[in-house]
């Protein structure tokens, strides 16, 4: 999505024998042909990102180094805009020379599973989650002393563990003037309704977030 979308690397300088992987560029990045990997990323990501805004599909190819645990497939939507990701990951040098990418399941049958989303300030409106969305969604944070919160559907790997450590470091990486983003899950339907807020900035920081996540 235009604005849901960071690189998680961090910029460590990369030491003498470290992997090597194929890379991609991006709108984050320059890196094409291949890049030596940060220490901590022990993997090689090939993935594809689609991107859902009303009847407009969108694909981005993604190369790169990748911790091993990041390396996975999710779907979040928040009503206006739907990511998907697909990955491979492999460990070895320039493991991941291959030019077929993996491609996400964009079906767009509801599940039945149902969540709370935001239409302008009104953040109870009904989402009707898709394919593996089974849970349902809220990022918060605060802009300039401004609440933000929007809502959404979001498969089991956007709530992981690993997801959570890492959102508020990317986020201030992103947008400096973002503090305490947080993200959180829960399983039953509606059950992400708490407070509301203006969504506004959210709605183009959650692409922008979880497509650089991994990018």
């Amino acid at each position: 999505m235009f604005l849901f979308a960071l690189v998680l690397g961090v910029l460590f300088l990369p030491e003498a024998d470290t992997l090597k992987c194929k890379c991609s560029p991006s709108i984050y990045g320059s890196c094409s042909g291949e890049s030596e990997c940060p220490s901590q990323n022990d993997h090689c990501l090939t993935a594809t990102q689609t991107t859902i805004h009303g009847d407009k599909v969108s694909e981005h190819n993604v190369k790169s180094c990748m911790k091993a645990e990041l390396c996975l497939d999710f779907s979040i939507n928040n009503g206006f805009h739907r990511l998907l990701q697909k990955s491979s990951c492999c460990n070895g040098d320039l493991c991941n020379t291959q030019t077929d990418y993996p491609k996400p399941d964009n079906k767009s049958t509801p599940n039945g599973k149902k969540c709370f989303a935001c239409d302008g300030e009104n953040c109870m409106k009904t989402l009707n989650c898709l394919g593996d969305e089974n849970y349902c969604v809220k990022v918060t944070g605060n802009v300039q002393g401004v609440s933000l919160t929007t809502k959404g559907c979001a498969s089991k790997a956007v709530c992981s563990d690993q997801i959570s450590s890492v959102v508020n470091q990317v986020t201030s990486r992103i947008l400096g003037q973002v503090i305490g983003v947080k993200l959180s899950c829960c399983q039953g339907d509606y059950c992400n309704s708490a407070s509301s807020a203006s969504p506004v900035l959210l709605l183009l920081l959650v692409p922008l977030l979880f497509s650089n996540l991994f990018s």
